[in-house]
């Protein structure tokens, strides 16, 4: 397995409110576990929702003692989310606090993927595939034809979430998982990067970098390039071809 993730504050932002985790070793029952989270929240908040909850996450996990990837994934995400809002409560210069989350898993030759928010995971093969669903109002207007996926890229209310960790006492997962192929690369991202770098320019830089190293910083650039107006998460996965099998 090869991974590579990284975070930049980009052009427009003092503070950097995106935060990844990534371990290719066992976190408990997990035999790997990739994470990118996105807070939001006034002077430190988001900064601090986003971490808080990645490290929430991952002690959840390393607790856990359930086989059942998907119920430990889940448990997590809602110990996280718990915690979060706690802080919320509790400091009145956190008060509506909130992150995003994308994770994922790796087992055998399936990819486990979690997501809340608007933070996503394609899959990068001989195409690029957007795998989770943005949790966001101007998704919600592209599902239901009024505007199109071009122009909610573009779309003044973009940055209206309509899922968030840390905001009410109950949070709703969406859960996918996916058949790895040998060439199968994951991409986790915040919006930083996905509102500024168009898919198909995403794929051709993945597919023609030499690592993931180089795929990363190529594709934090061109975020930069195209505007750099938010924070900038990237976090790449590829499964070790000796231990997926070829479809």
């Amino acid at each position: 397995m090869k991974s590579y993730s990284v975070t930049d504050v980009g052009q427009k932002r003092q503070v950097n409110q995106d935060y990844v985790y990534a371990s290719e070793e066992p976190v408990g029952n997990l035999p790997n576990l990739f994470v990118v989270a996105d807070g939001m929240g006034g002077h430190n908040a988001g900064d601090f929702a986003s971490s808080f909850a990645v490290q929430t996450l991952v002690r959840t996990i390393l607790e856990d003692e359930n086989q059942n990837p998907i119920k430990v994934i889940r448990h997590a995400v809602e110990e996280a989310n718990r915690k979060v809002l706690e802080e919320s409560k509790s400091h009145a210069e956190m008060a509506g606090m909130g992150t995003t989350m994308v994770l994922v898993t790796i087992i055998d030759d399936y990819a486990y993927v979690a997501n809340v928010g608007d933070s996503r995971l394609y899959l990068i093969e001989d195409q690029i595939l957007q795998i989770t669903k943005d949790h966001s109002l101007v998704q919600e207007m592209v599902k239901r034809g009024l505007i199109t996926k071009e122009e909610a890229r573009e779309h003044p209310d973009k940055n209206i979430i309509t899922r968030v960790l840390g905001i009410g006492p109950e949070i709703e997962v969406d859960f996918f998982d996916i058949h790895l192929k040998e060439n199968s690369v994951l991409l986790l991202c915040s919006d930083g990067l996905s509102n500024m770098v168009a898919d198909e320019d995403i794929w051709r830089i993945v597919s023609t970098s030499r690592e993931m190293k180089e795929a990363g910083m190529r594709l934090v650039s061109l975020a930069n390039e195209n505007g750099g107006k938010d924070n900038i998460a990237v976090v790449l996965v590829q499964p070790d071809t000796k231990e997926v099998q070829v479809c």
